[in-house]
């Protein structure tokens, strides 16, 4: 089974993850925030995978917290659910549209965490979120699944669009990433024939 159960617990906030990379997209998920819900609702969607996830937080402080602590629980359950990575078609990328907006996202399941961010916004947040949080999001996510992933938006006029296109054309590289290949017959995707 690729699955993977994660809690996280700080004097900042307790973060509870189950994932199921072969999953169909159910999910359920309970930050306290609700544009984030939304987005990681996007990205368990259109990633195919199931997610369960609930976070309490210290947000009468900030949603930093919950925010980042989210990411790096999530980005851990993606790694352990990966396990050795053996098998995995590994690099994918997609392009989604979200009405007038644009994203771009490509991910290599390398196991080396490196991200590339290229990301203009229009407002200071979007649902109460700094959107200065989306890219900290992507860069811990990608840290903790230890991935690189490059994200851009090529354009777009609102920010909500904006978002959410980044957050389902993630939840579709990963998708294709993450997939188990027949012609690999459980080989390690590399060259070097380990992966980091």
């Amino acid at each position: 089974m690729r699955s993977a159960q994660i809690q996280r617990k700080t004097r900042e906030t307790d973060i509870r993850v189950a994932l199921d990379l072969d999953g169909s997209g159910q999910h359920s998920v309970d930050t306290g925030i609700g544009f984030l819900d939304h987005l990681l609702g996007h990205l368990a969607l259109h990633g195919c995978f199931d997610l369960q996830l609930t976070a309490q937080g210290d947000l009468h402080v900030d949603f930093h917290h919950t925010v980042e602590d989210c990411a790096l629980a999530l980005g851990q359950a993606l790694d352990q659910a990966l396990g050795e990575r053996t098998g995995i078609t590994r690099i994918a990328s997609a392009y989604v549209p979200m009405d007038e907006a644009l994203a771009f996202v490509a991910i290599d399941l390398s196991g080396r965490p490196y991200t590339v961010i290229e990301a203009g916004w229009h407002t200071p947040s979007v649902g109460e979120i700094a959107v200065s949080l989306f890219p900290h999001f992507l860069e811990t996510l990608a840290s903790a699944a230890r991935c690189t992933l490059h994200a851009r938006l090529l354009y777009g006029r609102d920010d909500h669009h904006q978002a959410e296109a980044l957050f389902k054309a993630l939840g579709r590289a990963l998708d294709v990433a993450s997939r188990l290949d027949s012609r690999r017959a459980g080989q390690m995707p590399s060259t070097k024939g380990r992966l980091t």
